[in-house]
């Protein structure tokens, strides 16, 4: 069977494919994959694991062979499932692999921004503490998490994992309604009431129709002025050029990004020309940890041995 992994560098150094391997014994590992050499590294293929890579519905009609995509990731939108399941191809994404990984980014981001550790060592390394009168210097503000509450747009494994750990810290959790319905009940407030009431908000939904450009000047109006906003899903609910006017007035206090709407930003991007102390930015990592990582592929493996045993594991198609 031939089977090949179109982008593998994609999901970094260090991992064991041995499984998969044993699965597929005949499986060749790019590296990276052009949109030109797609057609003729799917050809004749009957296996084809991707992460990044877009599988047009025009290659997939010229693949005959293929029976099995796998994808690295939950989204499925650079695949064209609806072709797919014209032509008999079978879909899988995998799911809830990098929960842990994205909360310990999300509250090393938060901690990081509500104790100012950022500036503190700058403060530190440029020799401020060496010449304070006191024993410690108290130049920048420190809250504590058990004194907040966090708002979570985007209510699935991520933001229920996001709100436990939150709980654990003693910190309020307030549940978005589904963005574009008036749905509330006893989980969740309206989206304009959990603006105005969260110190924190933390977005883990997905990128459609009516969530891009979730966040521009009308919900930063409506923030709380000491209000952080933490985007670790997708960078297009939030509108760019709103975010950095809102931190330079201070219509909130702080960002932590670590997502664009272009990726990599090599358009520029006007958050990347921002350079204050109350933006954090990461080149979208919070997902990559080597376990997270590691148990995307294991994740993937369990995917194809369920397919080759006529069974069924995370199909979308």
């Amino acid at each position: 069977m031939k089977a090949v992994f179109l982008d593998f560098a994609t999901l970094g150094p260090g991992l064991d494919i041995s499984a998969m391997q044993a699965l597929l014994p005949d499986l060749m590992v790019f590296d990276a994959t052009n949109d030109g050499q797609v057609a003729e590294r799917v050809l004749g293929a009957e296996f084809v694991l991707i992460n990044k890579v877009r599988l047009t519905g025009e290659i997939l009609k010229n693949s005959p062979k293929l029976k099995f995509i796998g994808l690295t990731a939950t989204g499925t939108d650079n695949v064209d499932l609806q072709t797919a399941k014209q032509c008999g191809i079978a879909v899988c994404n995998i799911r809830a692999y990098c929960t842990q990984s994205v909360v310990e980014h999300v509250f090393g981001c938060l901690l990081n921004l509500t104790h100012s550790l950022g500036q503190y060592n700058a403060t530190v390394r440029a020799g401020e503490w060496q010449k304070s009168a006191d024993f410690c210097l108290m130049k920048h503000p420190i809250r504590e998490l058990s004194a907040m509450s966090l708002g979570i747009v985007g209510y699935g494994n991520l933001g229920r994992g996001v709100a436990d750990a939150a709980r654990a810290f003693g910190m309020e959790v307030i549940v978005s309604a589904r963005p574009g319905t008036d749905t509330v009940d006893a989980e969740r407030i309206s989206f304009d009431e959990m603006l105005r009431r969260s110190d924190v908000i933390s977005l883990h939904c997905p990128l459609t129709d009516t969530t891009v450009g979730l966040f521009g000047e009308a919900e930063f109006g409506k923030m709380k002025s000491e209000a952080i906003l933490i985007n670790t899903a997708r960078g297009g609910l939030v509108d760019s050029a709103a975010l950095v006017a809102a931190l330079c007035n201070g219509d909130i206090t702080a960002a932590a990004l670590d997502v664009l709407p272009e990726e990599p930003p090599v358009e520029g991007d006007p958050l990347l020309e921002y350079d204050g102390p109350n933006l954090l930015m990461t080149p979208h990592i919070a997902w990559a940890s080597k376990e997270a990582r590691q148990a995307a592929v294991d994740q993937l493996a369990a995917c194809i041995d369920a397919f080759l045993a006529d069974e069924e594991l995370n199909r979308v198609v």
